[in-house]
């Protein structure tokens, strides 16, 4: 087989994914843009913070489901596959309508902890009133994405995202200047575009099987045990979701339960970076969002290998074929230094004409070059923590990714407090390198330990 052939087959999708994702707060934004008052940019921007923050402490559902699914796949077990998803579906919607029932009190902690103006909290509200309601749609449709992550499959995902976005336009187009309605119409648009997005995923899960024998193929694979696995998979319907409340998976437990506290650990230094450079001033942070631009466009590239990882690297080591394992770590890493050698020789090259695209502010492109060579390490610091963690989900190995992500933001507070005084923002950037090196290492040294056998 090529493994490379298989990598980029699932990597691929994974990116165009993942770049489509600003584009629906991006729409939003840009229609509030176009009524001419600045309190509706605000409302949508504090609206959409909201909204992901809380949503992205629920991402252990897409990732829990990708490597669980994914070693059953590689145990050809038709019969598991479809009981994870459906375990995840339950924790998925389950979530999602808790998050309905106390949408009063979330949403009065969140403009308490953002603090925005009272005239734009006041438009948040109708927002986030709305939106809200999308919340089962949207974890549901993290627990599916990740099934079919685990399923080899990730270009039923790529269209469906790519679906959303164009309901999302079409729909906020028409409720704003069409209906004439205003942040409200924005709200509706996104919850249309969400609850499509779910649904389609759910009608399209049958396909999975099709997409995986074009992708990749079993060896031993017959046209009946496919059929099998089509028909078990397409009569995995949510009617069938109140039976698997009694018999709940403890390793799903278990694989949720690390990575909510691994992504408690993300969201704290990420949220402290922006913190922390906005005590510095407004040139500091004006500088420090722009430059983050580079790391988020890298991590979009990065985050579809990953992906990767978790599909084949869960695969095989549900097979329990750990030859295969191991080439696929080779391979992922190989992939992971050719990206390391294309954005750093395209951040040095172009970096500053990027960053001239998006400021004409000549004082914070100026002052952003003081710290462009912080930026411009982040691929080569970023590259193993991001390979790393494909393939720690794959093989469910969350235990380790949480000790890493741990350990890596003890030292990320430790050399900011430690070095704001001295070096000012340049300790936030070292802070920052350091974080993202030291997963990688402590993922490798767990690694090795533990699985490289």
């Amino acid at each position: 087989m090529n493994l490379h052939r298989d990598i980029l087959w699932l990597a691929v999708p994974s990116i165009v994914s993942n770049i489509t994702v600003p584009l629906l707060g991006l729409v939003d934004v840009a229609i509030m843009g176009h009524i001419g008052d600045a309190r509706f940019i605000g409302a949508i921007a504090v609206g959409s913070m909201i909204f992901n923050v809380m949503y992205w402490l629920f991402g252990f559902l897409r990732m829990g489901t990708s490597g669980l699914t994914a070693q059953a796949y590689g145990r050809e077990s038709c019969a598991e596959t479809a009981l994870i998803l459906r375990q995840s579906l339950t924790v998925a919607l389950g979530i999602g309508l808790l998050i309905v029932l106390l949408q009063w009190p979330l949403r009065l902690l969140a403009l308490w902890l953002m603090q925005p103006s009272e005239e734009v909290a006041r438009l948040v509200t109708p927002y986030y009133n709305i939106c809200v309601w999308g919340a089962p749609a949207v974890l549901g449709l993290y627990a599916m994405t990740g099934w079919y992550v685990g399923m080899q499959n990730t270009r039923i995902p790529m269209m469906v995202a790519i679906t959303q976005n164009i309901v999302n336009i079409l729909a906020s187009l028409f409720f704003v200047f069409v209906l004439h309605m205003q942040v409200e119409g924005v709200a509706l648009g996104t919850l249309v575009a969400q609850w499509t997005g779910f649904a389609l995923s759910l009608k399209w899960r049958s396909l999975s099987v099709e997409w995986k024998v074009q992708s990749v193929e079993f060896a031993t694979a017959r046209q009946d045990t496919l059929n099998e696995k089509t028909n078990a998979v397409a009569n995995s319907t949510l009617s069938t979701l109140h039976s698997t409340l009694c018999t709940f998976h403890s390793t799903l437990f278990t694989v949720n339960r690390d990575i909510f506290f691994r992504t408690l650990c993300l969201v704290a230094v990420n949220l402290y970076f922006t913190s922390a450079g906005a005590q510095q001033g407004t040139l500091v942070l004006a500088v420090n969002t722009l430059l983050m631009q580079l790391f988020t466009i890298f991590s979009y590239f990065m985050d579809g290998f990953a992906y990767a990882g978790e599909a084949l690297a869960g695969r095989y080591y549900g097979a329990g074929n750990r030859p295969m394992l191991h080439r696929v770590v080779r391979s992922l890493f190989a992939w992971g230094a050719l990206m390391v050698v294309l954005f750093t020789l395209l951040y040095g090259v172009g970096g500053e004409t990027f960053l001239s695209l998006l400021t004409t502010d000549a004082e914070v492109i100026a002052a952003a070059a003081d710290y462009f060579l912080w930026a411009l390490l982040i691929p080569v610091c970023g590259v193993a923590a991001f390979v790393w963690d494909g393939i720690f989900i794959g093989i469910t190995a969350t235990r380790g990714m949480l000790e890493a992500c741990f350990v890596a933001a003890l030292a990320f507070f430790a050399i900011w407090f430690g070095g704001r005084n001295a070096l000012g923002n340049h300790a936030l950037w070292l802070a920052l390198n350091a974080y993202l090196l030291l997963r990688g290492v402590v993922q490798t040294v767990v690694f090795r330990k533990r699985y490289a056998y």
